[in-house]
């Protein structure tokens, strides 16, 4: 028996002292392949975001360059020697305008805010019962918006022209707002969110008896957020850059776009005006777009519910 007690006892003792060093040793293995991986992960993550931000410098860079540097072969990204005389030269060009440059930046921001405030809210009307109401036609309407967004806005410009001329809207606000008002790129967008949305959220708030506006309102447009404020991104940054010179002939109605276009065709003396442009046009999308993200990726982090 004492033996037997003595050859027994080592190994009961020995085996988890090798388990636990075993374990250990796998532990740390694994934490050093996940912090390898990280790096590696926000090594590629800061190429990329390099390489998509390269555009925006590149043009900044341009804007800041004089005007034998603006053909230089290769291009340098970088001015040499940077300056504002384009900026300079481009106020400058603002001044002599047959209409005050104010008006020309008014109707751009009255037309772009309009008209992007009047499509998030007719397309989330159209899409809340295309999404969560069952009636006969249902699949064919939303099949035909599907393929409308396979045909450029251009397709639509002779129907457009003759519409408005019909309704007597050539020459006016109407021209260049109601058109772009039933895009259908913020339908299917919206569409395609709001049946992400519970039903029985729905069924509840018919039940305390809400109505239909009233779910609308208070509880598919909150959830929506995320849809809407990317249909806002989008929606301003077309318009934004739409100068609407087939509908609006009047000097006085017509947008920022069209009249710094109109500034910049004045040959090689002006290009380096062409690229201080490009920066102001590019400057309030960039803002607008910036602010919305970081609202998107909250209200998506915190808005998921699944049934």
């Amino acid at each position: 028996m004492a033996k037997q007690m003595a050859v027994s006892t080592p190994l009961t003792e020995n085996p988890p002292k090798v388990k636990f060093r075993r374990s250990s040793r796998i532990r740390r293995a694994k934490g050093n392949r996940k912090r390898y991986g990280d790096v590696i992960v926000f090594v590629f993550l800061a190429l990329i975001g390099a390489f998509s931000a390269l555009p925006l410098i590149m043009s900044v860079g341009m804007s800041l360059k004089p005007l034998n540097e603006l053909f230089y072969y290769p291009p340098t990204i970088l001015p040499s020697h940077p300056t504002l005389d384009n900026f300079t030269m481009l106020f400058s060009l603002m001044k002599t305008t047959w209409v005050p440059f104010e008006r020309y930046a008014f109707n751009t921001l009255f037309i772009t805010l309009t008209t992007t405030f009047g499509h998030i809210i007719l397309a989330s009307l159209a899409a809340y019962p295309l999404a969560k109401v069952k009636f006969i036609g249902r699949k064919t309407i939303n099949t035909m918006i599907t393929f409308s967004l396979m045909f450029v806005a251009s397709v639509n410009d002779i129907a457009n022209y003759l519409t408005i001329s019909w309704l007597g809207w050539l020459d006016t606000y109407l021209a260049a707002i109601i058109p772009s008002m039933g895009a259908s790129l913020g339908l299917f967008i919206m569409i395609n969110y709001m049946r992400t949305i519970p039903d029985s959220l729905i069924e509840a708030a018919r039940i305390d008896g809400c109505s239909e506006l009233t779910t609308y309102w208070r509880i598919i447009m909150p959830m929506s957020k995320p849809a809407y404020l990317t249909v806002l991104i989008l929606m301003f940054q077309q318009l934004w850059n739409q100068n609407n010179a087939a509908y609006v002939y009047q000097e006085n109605l017509k947008t920022l776009p069209y009249a710094l276009s109109q500034i910049t065709t004045g040959g090689l003396i002006r290009q380096g005006a062409a690229q201080a442009v490009g920066v102001l046009m590019l400057l309030v999308p960039a803002t607008v777009f910036i602010i919305n993200q970081t609202k998107i990726i909250d209200t998506m982090a915190t808005s998921g519910i699944k049934e």
